[in-house]
């Protein structure tokens, strides 16, 4: 029988893990220990999530206006990409969280080609895009915790969020905590793994363990050695620069989307926080040098009121790709000992909550049952790296910028069934037909929003006229709810505030 499950790493993948098991499993026989070494610092990047999130922390339990007090948390309504489709000043589009107003309902792409093609796609079926133009809040005072008016997720301050976590884990839920170093693994006589041996703990033993351990990847990649299938030769950027940077002065306006603008040979994030704002510059190392890459990220920085006088960046490398499996025998990997590709979209954090879900959901009650369960979780994982992948090359290879050699190289690499989806959507827009399962990493109004932000245009078989009065009627109720959230949504800065002080409502 599965009673001890033992988690190895901490920082938010390990600390969601054990929230979330051991929220669901509270008052069971179930025993949760988490080890995290002392002499590891978490990579303290990954400050953006999806609106899944709200859904994770209240299944473990967690205060929102806590949350927001401990994390130097904010809103995220969604993405805004400058200067991905051809590199001018004005060359920017929204990918929001909310779906089109008749979505499912009526052709959108197609009404919006006849009717409106020089309005932006998100502009005219979403009011959301007008939101964070205007640094709108998501929800009012009166709105209760983890509820919306306005679909949300959070930018967060990844240290703080595993240290919140962590304290929710050991307080509220029983997870027991041993902070230690791994130094060796005990092995039965099948394979599985029996027991880790620690430093100054002694042996811990367990029925599954769960690798959280970064990229090193100490049980799944180094004891088990599941092989790594690298992405380099579809997604090149493996390397990044991150840097924290103050506002002007502290009623400087909170963005309520993260911003990614396209440089010469990659792209920088910009999150803001209530505090700071986190900035970063990803880029391909094979198209671009370290000093020159820092030489974009200072040119952005004070061009968009940042001071001249930046800390020296922090530089990160990663191997972009995935784990050939990511539960072998006994052992599941998640978070970055799972895989990583890049934080284009922040899919990161979103995976690590599907795994745990996951896990915590079909968590095996016999040894025999636990193969089919990881056969189970390898095949939907594999599909949906595989469709990250998919999902986040989109954005590069419809670019019309051909001024670098990055952009010319992205251009010219399409994965075999993007290649495919493009061809079908030349004359028709994505539907929910092309992703069809229940748990779609990302649903086909995501691509509806990447793809006609990009410029790309479908030459539509069969017009239907007779959805333009229909349509017509959605992008006006887009317009009327853009008019009448403006008028009653807050700021950013003054909603968290807010709730800073006195918290939100309880469901």
């Amino acid at each position: 029988m599965v009673r001890r499950i033992v988690i190895v790493g901490g920082g938010s993948a390990g600390w969601l893990t054990a929230g979330l098991i051991a929220a669901d499993h509270q008052g069971s026989s179930l025993h949760v220990t988490l080890i995290e070494s002392p002499d590891i610092a978490p990579i303290g990047v990954g400050e953006g999530t999806w609106p899944s999130m709200r859904d994770t922390l209240r299944r473990i339990g967690v205060s929102e206006a806590d949350f927001f007090r401990e994390c130097d948390a904010s809103f995220k309504q969604g993405s805004r990409f400058n200067r991905w489709v051809n590199g001018a000043d004005n060359d920017y589009y929204f990918h929001p969280f909310v779906l089109p107003q008749g979505y499912g309902e009526v052709n959108l792409p197609e009404q919006w080609q006849a009717q409106h093609p020089n309005i932006p796609f998100a502009d005219l079926v979403s009011y959301q895009p007008h939101l964070c133009v205007n640094g709108r809040a998501p929800k009012q005072v009166v709105t209760p915790e983890f509820s919306s008016v306005a679909n949300y997720g959070y930018h967060l301050d990844a240290g703080k969020f595993g240290a919140f976590l962590r304290k929710h884990c050991l307080e509220k839920l029983g997870v027991h905590y041993v902070p230690d170093n791994v130094v060796g693994i005990a092995s039965h006589d099948n394979g599985d793994i029996a027991a880790l041996q620690t430093q100054t703990h002694g042996a811990l033993e367990g029925e599954l363990f769960i690798d959280c351990t970064g990229m090193q990847s100490l049980l799944l990649g180094k004891h088990y050695e599941v092989p790594f299938i690298s992405q380099k030769h579809v997604l090149y950027n493996d390397s990044a620069l991150a840097v924290q940077i103050p506002y002007p002065d502290d009623n400087y306006p909170i963005a309520s989307q993260t911003s990614s603008t396209a440089q010469s040979a990659g792209w920088i994030w910009d999150i803001g926080l209530p505090t700071r704002r986190g900035v970063g510059h990803v880029y391909s190392s094979a198209h671009i040098g370290d000093d020159q890459a820092e030489a974009e990220l200072r040119r952005y920085i004070t061009a968009t009121s940042g001071p001249q006088d930046i800390p020296q960046p922090r530089k990160l490398s990663f191997n972009p790709g995935y784990r050939e499996r990511f539960w072998h025998r006994n052992c599941v990997a998640i978070g970055l000992s799972a895989g990583f590709i890049e934080p284009l979209e922040a899919s990161a954090l979103a995976l690590v909550e599907m795994s745990a879900a996951m896990v915590s959901d079909e968590l095996p009650a016999t040894r025999a049952a636990m193969d089919i369960v990881a056969q189970r979780f390898n095949e939907a994982f594999s599909y949906r790296w595989e469709r990250v992948i998919d999902f986040l090359k989109l954005h590069y290879v419809l670019s019309q910028r051909r001024d670098s050699d990055y952009w010319r190289d992205n251009t010219a690499t399409v994965p075999e069934r993007l290649n495919d989806l493009l061809t079908l959507w030349r004359h028709r827009a994505p539907s929910r037909n092309d992703f069809n399962r229940i748990e779609e990493v990302f649903p086909s109004a995501s691509y509806q929003y990447v793809l006609y932000g990009m410029g790309f245009r479908s030459e539509f078989m069969n017009p239907q006229p007779r959805q333009a009065a229909l349509a017509d009627g959605y992008f006006r109720e887009a317009a009327a709810l853009t008019h009448k959230m403006l008028g009653a949504l807050p700021d950013n800065r003054e909603l968290i505030n807010h709730i800073k002080r006195h918290g939100l409502q309880k469901i």
